[in-house]
């Protein structure tokens, strides 16, 4: 299997933090905030990593990372125009190879170790979701046994309390299903519908996650990730 770091956009909702550098190098703690991720990979069993980035300081993302991480292997894609996580997404296809993908947002910070959750994966999809109280703020998936059967963007009646997280796993027909796409209404071809075609097939699981969960590309979420961390003592470079 082979890992995916989504780590583009501008980060202008961090403001000033993102002036002159990627948001992905934002502390959060003691560590740039594209640790966690790294992290969350890295204790899966993944090293062969593609790292997907914004044309707008990528050096400072690939200088970091292989002066950081030596032993990692990194390739680097860059994102010419903000486009969506599935545009993003796509530029992988090359590196990948016909192998399976753990796909995760940048800003994305877990402490749970998912390696067992990920062992006998083939084929689909397989999310992961969190149970939250205010789900009416993010991507709502609805279940039946082992299988999501719908994903609702931020609905005003949520059907459930799981929220969709930034971590999820793709067989290699993730990309044909990308070619399939439409852009949205902003204008990007979402992740979010690429699931959905997983979920048209039938084949999108899911897992709970039970430890903590937070993005950290706002003020809000960077200062929530950032008391955990430093509370918790979580340290991402032990793995």
């Amino acid at each position: 299997m082979k890992g995916v770091i989504l780590a583009g956009g501008k980060g202008t909702r961090l403001g000033r933090h993102t002036l002159v550098t990627n948001k992905h190098l934002v502390a959060v703690g003691k560590y740039p905030m594209i640790e966690y991720p790294l992290a969350t990979l890295r204790r899966m069993g993944v090293n062969d990593i593609t790292v997907v980035t914004g044309a707008e300081h990528a050096g400072a993302i690939v200088n970091y990372l292989i002066h950081a991480h030596p032993g990692v292997d990194f390739t680097f894609k860059v994102q010419k125009e903000a486009g969506g996580i599935a545009q993003a997404l796509a530029l992988v296809e090359n590196v990948a190879k016909g192998d399976c993908i753990a796909v995760i947002l940048g800003d994305n910070v877990f402490d749970a170790d998912f390696s067992g959750d990920v062992k006998d994966f083939k084929d689909g999809a397989l999310l992961f979701v969190k149970e939250v109280l205010d789900a009416q703020r993010f991507g709502v998936a609805e279940v039946q046994g082992s299988r999501i059967v719908s994903i609702e963007e931020k609905p005003k009646m949520p059907k459930s309390n799981l929220a969709v997280t930034g971590l999820y796993v793709f067989d290699s027909s993730v990309f044909d299903k990308i070619k399939t796409l439409k852009p949205s209404a902003r204008g990007e071809f979402e992740i979010t519908d690429v699931n959905n075609l997983y979920i048209k097939d039938g084949n999108a699981s899911y897992r709970v996650v039970r430890g903590f969960w937070s993005d950290a590309g706002t003020h809000q979420s960077r200062n929530h990730a950032e008391k955990f961390v430093e509370e918790s003592g979580y340290d991402p470079l032990q793995f």
